[in-house]
């Protein structure tokens, strides 16, 4: 089964390619089932984005329409990953890739930076995943990019649950987080204007869907209570994306602790908005 929002079978005709990672083998959680993610989301946005009549199905765009030509991928192994990503980069395509746990943006990361140099790195979570005493996990994953990012103009968004160790690297590397308090105090426009004076060039946006408050978001692997609000992430996201990015992920749906798989639903009007905004 294909996103919903694939509008082309031809690799060399699309624009931006869609790419499942179905791995959740660096995660630590006490929920398992993130490698699910991938296809229940392209099936729930077959399910819920479309709408049949008289014979005929449609989709129910963003209010901006789908201008792109969107390609589904497939899914891949997360060994491939590096090799999948140079093949869509070197045919000037942007990846949006759906996981698996959070330690898949790595393996992204390091081959677009090899591809477009430094990257300016968005990444939305819960949790800053700024571990430096364990690596290679899904807690570590923004220690682990370090090298591949540039720190003066990536920042987090969402963060509400940090260990002691990650305050202190998040002191030491001086870097920008904005939590969702800040985001009720400011207002979303303020919030806005300070991530785009922020970000540079090589825009990349990582996205733990643990970002979003339980309340909109249930079925993630680690939720936390006090996030953002889906239309506040949604508004956000297709800010960011307005202003350019070479790619996105999405990751740590955790399917079998969804109600009524509103967080999968979520997921793919999320990505229908980043495409609208492309």
């Amino acid at each position: 089964m294909k996103l919903c929002w694939a509008n082309t079978d031809n690799f060399d005709d699309a624009d931006i390619v869609i790419l499942g990672i179905p791995d959740e083998s660096k995660s630590h959680a006490l929920r398992k089932g993130t490698s699910e993610a991938p296809d229940k989301i392209r099936e729930i946005s077959s399910l819920r984005d479309t709408y049949t009549r008289d014979g005929k199905t449609t989709l129910g765009l963003p209010l901006s329409g789908i201008k792109k030509k969107i390609f589904d991928y497939g899914n891949v192994k997360k060994v491939e990953v590096g090799k999948v990503i140079d093949k869509i980069i070197s045919k000037s395509k942007m990846p949006i890739s759906i996981g698996g746990d959070h330690s898949i943006s790595v393996e992204i990361v390091k081959s677009l930076s090899k591809n477009k140099g430094a990257l300016s790195l968005v990444y939305f979570d819960a949790h800053p995943d700024f571990n430096s005493s364990t690596r290679n996990y899904y807690g570590s994953v923004f220690y682990d990019v370090l090298p591949f990012i540039d720190l003066k103009s990536s920042l987090q968004i969402g963060i509400r649950t940090p260990e002691q160790e990650e305050i202190d690297n998040i002191r030491k590397y001086d870097l920008t987080v904005i939590s969702p308090l800040d985001v009720l105090k400011n207002g979303l426009v303020e919030i806005e204007k300070t991530i785009l004076n922020k970000i540079g060039k090589n825009v990349y946006i990582s996205f733990d869907m643990d970002a979003i408050d339980p309340a909109f978001a249930p079925g993630v692997s680690v939720p936390v209570p006090g996030g953002l609000r889906n239309i506040e992430a949604i508004y956000l996201l297709k800010s960011i994306v307005s202003h350019g990015i070479v790619g996105m992920d999405i990751m740590e749906v955790c399917p079998g602790y969804d109600i009524k798989d509103r967080t999968s639903h979520l997921a793919s009007r999320m990505i229908a908005e980043v495409i609208s905004s492309c």
